[in-house]
């Protein structure tokens, strides 16, 4: 079993070296999921546009959710869709999907955000692509918190998401003081902190770090000196393993290596994204190594 512990994030360019700076937490080396939750990007905020040209994804979900700034999603299904702050993305890779995100709107105005992915488990993976769009979800609250929340329950408000493993993800605001937050003993859950530094149960998480806790507790206290946002993620233990590479999760090195050849020879099973005139970003070469599973070894 894991114990608790706190996550740093590293910065990664999104979208080539001269990209948008975004702070990764998940995943990490040791450490690669929190329930289904493979990864969590935190851009901004920022004056620097998202400009992210088509590119692939299988055997995962996107979640994206847009903070200050406004982001065009287009995909391979057809969607085109302004998001905007409070509003949520939700697309189903399946066996293969392709999409772009670029900032419309005040180009002047500050950019902030989470994108985040979720492993699709098996019999889903293989499975068809979708995409989501939901304007208004449901809120929780407290006592010195509200929460929006973006997939599973929360606090007896339930999204209208498509989830296929048990799963929470929701906004927190959290006002000064001591907070306590429900949660549920057979998730394990992790915290990120968004606006700035929180104490997690005593413990001091500084501003873009996450904290993970490990399943049994059914409540969390974060406190603060001022009002404040973060981001709450859990779910059940996810054991299925698990090959990440790029924008690619499958179950093997030959899934990921049949996925990016795919890619490189335009398949149909990408589809297409409108309005690019044919650009996308080229998969980076393959490691001269045979890609494995990633596990948890932090404990």
């Amino acid at each position: 079993m894991t114990d608790d512990l706190t996550l740093g994030a590293r910065e990664v360019p999104l979208g080539g070296l001269r990209g948008l700076t975004v702070h990764r937490t998940l995943p990490q080396k040791g450490f690669p999921t929190v329930g289904a939750w493979c990864f969590v990007d935190h851009f901004g905020p920022t004056v620097h546009p998202m400009a992210v040209l088509p590119h692939p994804h299988t055997g995962l979900q996107t979640v994206t959710w847009p903070i200050a700034g406004e982001i065009r999603h287009r995909d391979s299904l057809g969607s085109d869709v302004v998001l905007k702050p409070g509003e949520l993305n939700l697309m189903t890779s399946g066996d293969g999907v392709s999409h772009s995100e670029f900032s419309v709107g005040d180009l002047d105005a500050p950019m902030h955000g989470i994108q985040l992915w979720v492993a699709l488990p098996s019999g889903v993976r293989e499975g068809a692509a979708g995409f989501e769009h939901h304007p208004d979800l449901p809120v929780a609250e407290g006592d010195g918190w509200t929460a929006k929340v973006l997939l599973g329950e929360l606090g007896g408000a339930v999204s209208p998401a498509t989830t296929y493993t048990p799963i929470v993800g929701a906004e927190l605001k959290v006002a000064a003081g001591l907070s306590t937050i429900p949660l549920r003993a057979d998730f394990e859950h992790a915290l990120l902190a968004v606006d700035g530094p929180v104490v997690v149960d005593g413990i001091e998480v500084d501003h873009r770090e996450l904290r993970y806790l490990a399943p049994g507790r059914t409540q969390v206290g974060v406190q603060v000196p001022t009002g404040t946002t973060l981001l709450l993620i859990g779910g059940e233990p996810f054991d299925e393993e698990l090959v990440m590479w790029w924008n690619f999760i499958g179950r093997s090195h030959d899934d990921i290596v049949l996925a990016r050849d795919d890619w490189q020879a335009a398949a149909e099973r990408f589809g297409h994204v409108e309005g690019h005139d044919g650009k996308v970003i080229p998969a980076p070469p393959l490691p001269d190594v045979r890609l494995t599973p990633r596990r948890r070894s932090v404990t």
